[in-house]
């Protein structure tokens, strides 16, 4: 079996975020670049551990971006990744990300694509179906467990109220969420051996991006909290008549 697996290049969680160019760039200086969590702990864990009840696996590891993604895609690698593939382009358009990764797709000859359902910076949760599109290929969404059976897949994925559980036949494009695996840390054999490990560098197919940004702007700032005694609920109350809004 062959799984490619998507990995992206985002922004640590606890990093400060700032905009530059009037609010039409993210302003990377300074802050701490981590692999998409998605990705990491969900949908690249999961093929691992697909790999170790059948050593015959391969996994392969796409991303697009510049070389300042090479030091996340060699993490992906320490955990266990057999090959990177890094598209040598810089976009923010879901579109184009995706029709790279579905060339690298056609030309890999994968029984597997993962995803994770989404990047933590732009909370997109297109890339994945947007894939399988471009590939003819059928596509589960926000899977939570993941097994095979035979050339069959059994998915169980989130929906409105429960769960559901489909049964695929592979090939298959499936994003993944919470539930599928458990967070990993490479050790220091798979970081020693991730450096001799391919990352091949493709250059990117002709598409024409669909989207841009016109402008980043942060959320407002918090409002204070207000502290009222228990002795005063009618204070309480009026708070909760006059300045309270729906979440």
């Amino acid at each position: 079996m062959k799984i490619l697996v998507c990995i992206s290049k985002t922004p640590d969680t606890t990093a400060k975020i700032a905009f530059a160019d009037n609010n039409t760039k993210f302003a990377a200086d300074g802050v701490q670049w981590i692999i998409n969590p998605y990705d990491e702990w969900y949908a690249l864990v999961r093929a691992i551990e697909l790999k170790e009840a059948d050593p015959s696996t391969v996994i392969h590891l796409v991303t697009v971006g510049g070389v300042d993604c090479d030091p996340i895609i060699r993490k992906a690698l320490a955990l266990g990744g057999d090959e990177a593939i890094r598209v040598n382009a810089d976009s923010h358009d879901s579109f184009y990300i995706a029709s790279q990764i579905a060339e690298v797709a056609k030309k890999g000859n994968y029984d597997l694509v993962f995803t994770g359902k989404e990047t933590i910076d732009y909370n997109g949760s297109s890339i994945g179906g947007m894939v399988a599109e471009l590939l003819d290929l059928p596509y589960v969404s926000l899977a939570t467990k993941f097994t095979l059976e035979g050339t069959d897949a059994v998915i169980v994925r989130e929906i409105e109220g429960g769960e559901e559980t489909n049964k695929v036949a592979l090939p298959l494009v499936v994003s993944c969420q919470k539930g599928m695996a458990e967070q990993r840390i490479p050790n220091m054999k798979g970081i020693m051996g991730a450096r001799s490990k391919p990352l091949n560098v493709a250059e990117p197919v002709a598409v024409d991006a669909l989207t841009s940004v016109a402008s980043f702007e942060l959320p407002p700032a918090k409002a204070g909290v207000k502290l009222i005694s228990p002795d005063n609920p009618e204070e309480l109350i009026r708070l909760l008549h006059e300045e309270a809004k729906a979440i």
